[in-house]
């Protein structure tokens, strides 16, 4: 498929309307609009579910969604940190370990593609439970402004030091399988 084509692929169109959420979603956050930023949240999570089962049922596979997909991902969960840290729902540290994990990966996978010494980036099993929880805790974050409840705040509390912990150690475990990908292979080039 031609690249301009790739665009034109329903689950693309997908991911360009979750890169399009994002700013609307800033804004409702940013004006103190729980429940529409709850519900655009929500919908960027269904265009994210939606784009995968399409992809395969409709046999729409990209390069350009390959690439697209993950970085409409990381830019949803990392500037949701960003702007929920700003308004005072989601603690500075954790917004730093999260961003700085997904800076790193983004970093260090574009300067080895680019190289031409690594292109396989599958995501680990620490990764993706760090992205689950992230995006457990973003919801508890949008209950608890919507839904008051104590039992919300605690779960909110145990899932941001969850991430905490997660984001540095799926980082560890990212770069320990870059290393271990590069050195296998060392021989065979």
């Amino acid at each position: 498929m031609r690249f301009l084509n790739q665009f034109r692929a329903a689950p693309n169109l997908l991911t360009l309307m979750r890169l399009f959420i994002i700013p609307f979603l800033i804004i409702e956050i940013l004006d103190g609009h729980y429940r529409t930023s709850f519900a655009l949240f929500l919908l960027a999570g269904l265009s994210d579910a939606l784009d995968g089962l399409l992809a395969r049922a409709l046999k729409q596979r990209t390069t350009l969604g390959q690439y697209l997909d993950p970085i409409a991902d990381k830019l949803l969960l990392s500037t949701l940190f960003v702007v929920l840290t700003h308004v005072g729902l989601m603690p500075r540290y954790v917004t730093v370990l999260v961003f700085s994990r997904d800076l790193g990966i983004l970093l260090i996978a574009t300067l080895l593609f680019a190289t031409g010494t690594l292109r396989d980036f599958r995501p680990s099993l620490i990764g993706k439970l760090n992205t689950l929880v992230q995006i457990v805790a973003l919801l508890a974050v949008f209950c608890e402004k919507i839904f008051v409840s104590a039992h919300l705040t605690a779960l909110r509390i145990g899932l941001v030091r969850t991430i905490a912990v997660l984001a540095p150690l799926s980082a560890a475990q990212y770069a320990w399988l870059v290393f271990q990908r590069m050195s296998q292979q060392a021989p065979a080039t």
